[in-house]
């Protein structure tokens, strides 16, 4: 039997952050006397091959857009983590506004805190989606110790600085930002983007990395970090993360849709891809003309039948491919 255990962990900034622990469990009513030795081989095996993998979104949503591939995950033994963003699923409300830098400064941090230091974790397998995978890698620049500590990660749809590279993108996303200035949110519920609204203080970082080609921090300078790291980086005061992703060593899965066209084209997530710098690191781009049964959207890459047939396979290629 599948189950769905919900924790909160407080974040430094006081916001309670939503961990769903899934993992499939057996119910012990159910197993005679003749299956028992059966049933525990099998549970043997998958416990020698049980990794532990953090999943989350991006915005828009919440924890089911994970859920789905995280079943499929623990159905095959593996410990499966879903982290909700402040503010999203059973997340508190924050009391302050916040931006995707905010979530990978607090959220991320006090996750991998209840991982590691609470739970004691020995391994660790990330699976992001979308600006997901963005907050994770702000997270691990200003986090690198913690990059030792994982084993894998991939990534579905992650891009921050390439979604405006031709004009008719542009267009979109400076028109797009205009209209979210104006209203203050982005309606997403009834645009049928997702189940939680965006807030114009939210989604403004991410239009205006795409509009400026740059992956700038919002509160963080060049003298906030160690002499050594500073002097990697240019001499002007504006930090961007990508002069320090090739700093993150780990093996990395990217998976981009040939249909998504806005949010995280395959161009953008090659270069967000590229900044890793890492010849161990594997991109895709699945669609028709490559092979492959759809050429997905935005949402579709992660969830749906034609994913979770021929791309949540490959998920557990690389997770057991770099297990412990």
């Amino acid at each position: 039997m599948m189950t769905q255990t919900p924790h909160l962990v407080t974040t430094k900034d006081g916001e309670q952050i939503a961990i769903w622990r899934v993992i499939e469990s057996i119910k012990v009513s159910e197993a005679s006397d003749d299956n028992v030795a059966a049933h525990t081989s099998i549970e043997s095996i998958k416990v020698a091959k049980a990794q532990n993998i953090l999943l989350t979104h991006g915005t828009f949503s919440d924890k089911h857009t994970c859920l789905k591939i995280a079943e499929y995950l623990a159905g095959l033994g593996h410990h499966c983590y879903i982290m909700e963003w402040r503010g999203h699923g059973h997340s508190s409300v924050p009391k302050d506004k916040f931006n995707f830098e905010t979530v990978a400064t607090y959220d991320f941090e006090a996750t991998f805190g209840y991982l590691f230091d609470e739970l004691e974790l020995d391994n660790l397998h990330c699976v992001t989606h979308s600006g997901g995978g963005v907050g994770l890698t702000m997270f691990l620049v200003q986090n690198p110790h913690y990059i030792d500590k994982i084993n894998s990660i991939t990534m579905f749809a992650c891009q921050a600085f390439g979604a405006a590279m031709n004009v008719k993108n542009y267009v979109k996303i400076f028109t797009a930002k205009l209209l979210t200035r104006l209203f203050g949110y982005i309606p997403a519920k009834k645009l049928k983007m997702g189940p939680i609204n965006e807030s114009y203080y939210t989604m403004s970082q991410w239009f205006d990395w795409n509009l400026q080609k740059n992956f700038n921090s919002s509160f963080i300078k060049h003298r906030e970090f160690e002499e050594n790291i500073i002097n990697k980086v240019t001499n002007d005061d504006s930090f961007d993360y990508r002069q320090l992703m090739s700093m993150i060593t780990i093996p990395i899965y990217a998976i981009s849709a040939r249909g998504d066209t806005f949010i995280s084209p395959t161009g953008g997530c090659k270069l967000f891809f590229d900044a890793f710098d890492n010849p161990i690191n594997v991109f895709r781009e699945y669609s028709i003309s490559n092979g492959n049964l759809d050429d997905y959207t935005h949402s579709r890459i992660m969830i749906s039948r034609n994913a979770a047939k021929e791309i949540w396979p490959t998920v557990v290629a690389w997770i057991e491919k770099h297990a412990k």
